[in-house]
């Protein structure tokens, strides 16, 4: 009876622990599934680089709207900015020389806010003078479809409303231009 009790204590405390032992299995398993998964997601959802630009439409600080779908047939610059970033604010000046050199040329510039205050933002675009369409990221949903990683980025779409070109971080005037001229070239 003593060998009875030695060998039913072990099985019995075996089977006690068992189930913790499996829900931890468990609980770690589905943990990785839900971290592939989630890799997976951000994989498919990351930034958009080419292939059809996601149409949107920003009310504009000036009251108007602009509509993306609206400007095929010309070359957009979508350019992701914010008044607290300090490489958009190191590159204002020069957009807006590109943008008052080129837009009669059929392109389209359009600032987004990314994340801003509204009152910044318009002291922003007052203190640069910028006059190509700007308005605010509602809900960062724009930025969300363009898988945006940080301001400033710029998203060049050719006429067909392709995104053929992303800068991200402050770029140069030269590659601006190259990336307009390259598309403007096109058909």
């Amino acid at each position: 009876m003593a060998d009875e009790l030695t060998t039913t204590l072990p099985a019995t405390a075996e089977r006690k622990s068992k189930p913790w032992r499996q829900w931890l299995i468990w609980a770690l398993l589905l943990a990785f599934l839900a971290m592939l998964g989630w890799g997976l997601y951000r994989a498919q959802a990351g930034q958009r680089d080419h292939g059809p630009a996601p149409d949107f439409t920003l009310e504009l600080y000036d009251g108007g709207t602009f509509r993306l779908s609206e400007q095929r047939g010309k070359v957009v610059m979508v350019d992701f900015w914010a008044s607290w970033c300090i490489p958009c604010r190191e590159e204002a000046r020069m957009l807006e020389n590109l943008w008052r050199e080129y837009q009669g040329q059929g392109v389209v510039f359009v600032g987004v806010a990314y994340a801003d205050v509204e009152s910044n933002a318009r002291a922003f675009l007052d203190e640069f003078d910028v006059t190509y369409p700007n308005g605010p990221d509602l809900g960062i949903r724009i930025s969300r479809e363009y898988g945006m990683q940080g301001v400033p980025e710029k998203f060049f779409i050719d006429k067909q409303g392709q995104i053929r070109a992303v800068v991200i971080g402050p770029g140069g005037e030269a590659e601006y231009r190259q990336q307009l001229e390259a598309l403007l070239a096109e058909p």
